[in-house]
């Protein structure tokens, strides 16, 4: 009988010399849900003879994170020596390639990072983000940094309006719910106050994070 074992780990450079590994593999668990390309729902289990680190929160808190891209698929670098980082986009086709300055290094280097998402991605987050608030019946708040991240997290921003405005709106409004964009911060701060009862559509890592935050307040580890 052949039987076959599945190691999931991260790899690091401990990791590459003890398997002999050729490469330093991205996150096991990142590369799967990118695979999904899809939205991660965790919700806690709610039990009265379990004390909650956060006692405001009477009712579940569903937090839905965008599994595609963002760090989860960046490609980052040692920069070693004084240059110039660029960010170059060529298109296919006739395109004229853009090409965008990012730093001059003139020590002796750092570190750099590039980062992506898709339209395509970022509606199917929004359409499913929708779609769960309204069978729970809950209102759908999304957090991002888009007063520091204007044109990345603005995107997402634009494309959650585009979709309640063109498919649910009205189906929210019938249900006696609603969508609200907030900054990551004010999200956190309300979240602590609120007593739970809404879905929170959050971007790739800053679900990972509040996905944590969540279960510790709830004293429910179980949803990670």
């Amino acid at each position: 009988m052949l039987k076959l074992i599945l190691v999931l780990y991260m790899t690091d450079e401990a990791r590459v010399k003890e398997f002999g590994l050729k490469h330093m593999w991205k996150s096991p668990n990142g590369t799967i849900r990118n695979i999904l390309n899809g939205t991660v729902f965790r919700e806690p289990i709610l039990c009265k003879n379990i004390p909650r680190l956060v006692p405001g929160w009477t009712k579940p808190i569903c937090i839905g994170r965008h599994a595609f891209g963002d760090q989860y698929r960046a490609t980052d670098t040692v920069i070693k020596g004084a240059g110039k980082l660029k960010l170059v986009f060529v298109p296919e086709g006739q395109g004229e390639k853009t090409e965008l300055e990012v730093f001059d290094f003139t020590g002796e280097g750092g570190v750099s990072l590039a980062m992506y998402n898709t339209d395509e991605s970022i509606r199917s987050f929004a359409e499913a983000s929708m779609a769960t608030a309204l069978e729970k019946k809950w209102p759908l708040y999304l957090s991002t940094k888009n007063t520091i991240l204007k044109k990345y997290d603005g995107r997402f921003k634009d494309i959650f309006q585009e979709v309640y405005e063109a498919s649910w709106k009205s189906k929210f409004e019938a249900a006696g719910i609603w969508y609200e964009h907030r900054l990551i911060d004010d999200m956190v701060a309300y979240a602590l106050k609120s007593e739970g009862g809404y879905v929170w559509a959050c971007k790739n890592y800053d679900g990972d994070v509040q996905s944590d935050f969540l279960a510790q307040g709830l004293s429910d580890m179980l949803i990670n």
